[in-house]
C-alpha cells in the first residue's frame, strides 16, 4: 500500500513538473507547442446593449460550451427475471393550430357624432422580392357638441401607396400619398359672442397633403440607407407650403475604425396669403444642411457613443446664414447585470418647423403664422432602466433641456370691429409665438408583458417651464400620463383600454377693441386638467371576420383640450373588420 501511494505521489509531481516546464518554455519561445493547456477564469457574461431584454438569452462563450468528459462503469451480472415489459406507446400531444396570417385586411365601423372610421390596407407580392401596397383610411364626424354655436364636424381621409423591391444586396422603396383634412373654428369665445353674432359665419377651413417618397438600405458597403421626401402642404385659403428633405447613413473609415455619419439636407418654404392683422403676404423659407459623425466605444458593460452634428441654416428670405454645432453623446452601464442599467446623454440639434406641423398639432391654427426653426441647444437625460422580473422592466429618468425660438400656441386676439376680420377672429383660432424655454422634466415608464395575451403599460411625466420673454409656457402641460392595456382573453375574445390625463395649461384671453381710446388688458386663462379613457372589446367569428364595439371618453368629460374647442362627450363605435389575400 505504501508502495502504491509513493508511485501515486511520485506521478503527480511528474505532471506539476512537466507543466510549468512547458509553460515557462511557451513564453519564452514563439512557436506554438502541442501541450494542452486549460486556463480557468471567472465568467463575465455580457448582454447586447437593448432595453428588452429576451427571456432566454442566447449563451455564446467557448469555455462554459466546453463539458468534461465523464466516464460511467458499473458492476453488472445477470438476474433472473419474468417481468415482461410493456410495449411501449408514444404520449399524445395537442398540437396548437397554427394561427393563420393574411396580408390584406377592410375595418368599417360607424358610431355616434354620425362617426365613421373606415381603414383598408392591401399588400400584394409581384414576384420574387417585389410588392405593392396601399392604404386608404377614413375618419370622419357630422359633429353635435354641445353648447358650441357653429358647425363642428371633421373629416380626415389620406391614400398611401408604395412599391418595393427587395434584392440580395440592396432594398428601395419608393411611395406617394395624398391626405385631405377638413376642420371647423367652432371654438368663437363666448360669453363674448352669443349665437346672432356668429349666425351665417363660414368657419370651415380645409388641408391638403401631398408627398412622394424612397427609401433605399445597402446590406454591405459604406453606404448603410438613404431617402427623399418632397411634400407639398396647403390650405383653401391661399396657405401653400413646400419641403424636401434627404438623408443618408454611411460609415466612414478612420485609422482603421469605422464612424457612422448622417448627412441631412433640409429645404422649407411657403406662403400664407395674409397676416392676422393685415393683408401683406407672409413668406418664410429655410434651408439646412447637416453632418452628424458617431464613434461607438464598448468596453465590457459601458456603451458609448461620442459625436456631435454640425448644422448651416440660410434664411432665404432674410438673406442670412448661421452655422450651429450641437453635442450629440449617450452612454448605457449595467450596473447589476439585466436588473440595473444606468443611461444617460445629451444631444441638441437644429429643429425644423412647418406649417403642416403645426396644422397637425393643432388643426385650430389660422393661417397667419411666422415660421422660423428652434434651436435646440442641449437636451439632457440621466436614467435607469432594467427588470424587475422576467415579465416586468422599468424605467425612471430625469432631462433638463435648453431651447431657444421654442414655439407655444396661443389664442389669437379677439378682432371682429376692424374692415379685414375673417373667419377665425373670435378668439376661435391659435397662433405660435417664440420663445426661449428650459424644460426640467422627471418621469418613469412600467411595462408588464405577462405573455402574449396580456400587455400593460404605464407612464407619467412631470414638467417644470422657464420662459424668458412671455409670463407662461403657453397651452403646456405639467403633468402627462397614460395607461394602456391589451389582453386577449380567449382565442375568440379580446379587450383593450387605454388611459391618459393632461394637467393644467395656460393661455390668454385678448381682444382688440379699436373704438375704445383705452387697452383692453391681457386675462391668463387657466385650462383645466382632464382625464380621459377609452376601451374596446371585440369577438374573433373565424380567421377572417371579427367584430369589435369602442368607447371613448367614457368619463364624459366635458374638457377642452385647447381654449374654447370643447371636445365631444361619451362616443361608442361598432364595426367589424375582414381579413383577406388575392
Amino acid at each position: 500500500m505504501f508502495n502504491k501511494k509513493k508511485q501515486i505521489l511520485l506521478l503527480i509531481l511528474s505532471l506539476i513538473t512537466t507543466l510549468l516546464f512547458a509553460q515557462e518554455d511557451e513564453q519564452q519561445q514563439d512557436t506554438i507547442k502541442t501541450d494542452v493547456i486549460n486556463v480557468i477564469k471567472p465568467y463575465k457574461p455580457t448582454i447586447s446593449d437593448a432595453f428588452k431584454v429576451k427571456e432566454t438569452p442566447t449563451l455564446d462563450d467557448d469555455e462554459t460550451a466546453v463539458k468534461k468528459e465523464v466516464k460511467y462503469n458499473i458492476f453488472s451480472f445477470p438476474v433472473a427475471s419474468t417481468f415482461t415489459p410493456a410495449k411501449g406507446k408514444a404520449a399524445v400531444v395537442d398540437k396548437t393550430e397554427k394561427a393563420r396570417l393574411f396580408d390584406n385586411y377592410a375595418t368599417l365601423g360607424v358610431g355616434t357624432y354620425t362617426t365613421i372610421l373606415g381603414e383598408v390596407y392591401l399588400n400584394h407580392e409581384l414576384g420574387r422580392g417585389e410588392s405593392v401596397s396601399a392604404y386608404l383610411g377614413h375618419h370622419s364626424s357630422g359633429g353635435g357638441i354641445e353648447d358650441v354655436l357653429l358647425d363642428d364636424d371633421f373629416l380626415d381621409s389620406k391614400l398611401n401607396l408604395s412599391y418595393s423591391k427587395r434584392g440580395r444586396d440592396l432594398t428601395w422603396t419608393i411611395g406617394g400619398g395624398f391626405q385631405l383634412q377638413s376642420y371647423n373654428w367652432y371654438g368663437v369665445a363666448q360669453p363674448r359672442f352669443i349665437q346672432t353674432d356668429v349666425d351665417g359665419l363660414d368657419v370651415g377651413h380645409t388641408y391638403t397633403n401631398g408627398y412622394v417618397s424612397g427609401d433605399i438600405d445597402f446590406e454591405d458597403g459604406y453606404i448603410n440607407s438613404g431617402s427623399v421626401l418632397f411634400r407639398r402642404f396647403g390650405d383653401n385659403l391661399g396657405s401653400g407650403e413646400n419641403r424636401f428633405k434627404a438623408k443618408t447613413v454611411v460609415d466612414v473609415p478612420v485609422k482603421g475604425e469605422l464612424v457612422s455619419t448622417t448627412v441631412n439636407i433640409d429645404y422649407l418654404g411657403g406662403a400664407f396669403d395674409r397676416s392676422y392683422f393685415s393683408l401683406e403676404e407672409l413668406k418664410y423659407g429655410n434651408f439646412q444642411i447637416g453632418i452628424s459623425p458617431t464613434y461607438q466605444l464598448k468596453q465590457d458593460d459601458l456603451t458609448v457613443d461620442v459625436g456631435f452634428t454640425a448644422t448651416y441654416l440660410n434664411d432665404t428670405e432674410a438673406s442670412k446664414s448661421k452655422f450651429f454645432i450641437y453635442p450629440k453623446i449617450s452612454a448605457t452601464y449595467r450596473l447589476v447585470d439585466e436588473v440595473l442599467i444606468a443611461f444617460g446623454g445629451v444631444k441638441g440639434g437644429l429643429l425644423q418647423n412647418s406649417y403642416y406641423g403645426f396644422a397637425q398639432e393643432n388643426p385650430f391654427v389660422s393661417p397667419t403664422l411666422f415660421i422660423t426653426p428652434t434651436d435646440q441647444q442641449y437636451n439632457a437625460e440621466l436614467g435607469l432602466k432594467g427588470k424587475l422580473s422576467n415579465t416586468m422592466s422599468y424605467s425612471v429618468h430625469g432631462g433638463y433641456q435648453s431651447e431657444r425660438a421654442k414655439p407655444l400656441y396661443i389664442n389669437n386676439t379677439i378682432n371682429p370691429d376692424v374692415p379685414e376680420t375673417t373667419s377665425y377672429s373670435y378668439g376661435n383660432s391659435f397662433d405660435v409665438v417664440y420663445d426661449n424655454v428650459s424644460t426640467l422634466s422627471v418621469g418613469g415608464e412600467l411595462n408588464v408583458d405577462v405573455n402574449r395575451n396580456f400587455t400593460l403599460g404605464i407612464k407619467g411625466d412631470y414638467f417644470v417651464y422657464n420662459t424668458k420673454t412671455e409670463e407662461e409656457a403657453w397651452n403646456l402641460p405639467d403633468i402627462k400620463a397614460s395607461v394602456f392595456l391589451d389582453y386577449q382573453i380567449t382565442n375568440q375574445w379580446f379587450a383593450g383600454a387605454n388611459l391618459f390625463f393632461v394637467g393644467e395649461r395656460k393661455d390668454v384671453f385678448r381682444e382688440n377693441i379699436i373704438i375704445l381710446p383705452i387697452n383692453v388688458p391681457e386675462t391668463i386663462v387657466t385650462l383645466d386638467s382632464y382625464f380621459d379613457v377609452s376601451a374596446n372589446v371585440g369577438y374573433h367569428i373565424n380567421d377572417r371576420f371579427s367584430v369589435f364595439v369602442k368607447g371613448n371618453n367614457l368619463f364624459g368629460e366635458e374638457y377642452a383640450k385647447w381654449q374654447n374647442t370643447p371636445v365631444q362627450g361619451i362616443q361608442f363605435l361598432a364595426g367589424a373588420t375582414y381579413k383577406f389575400d388575392f
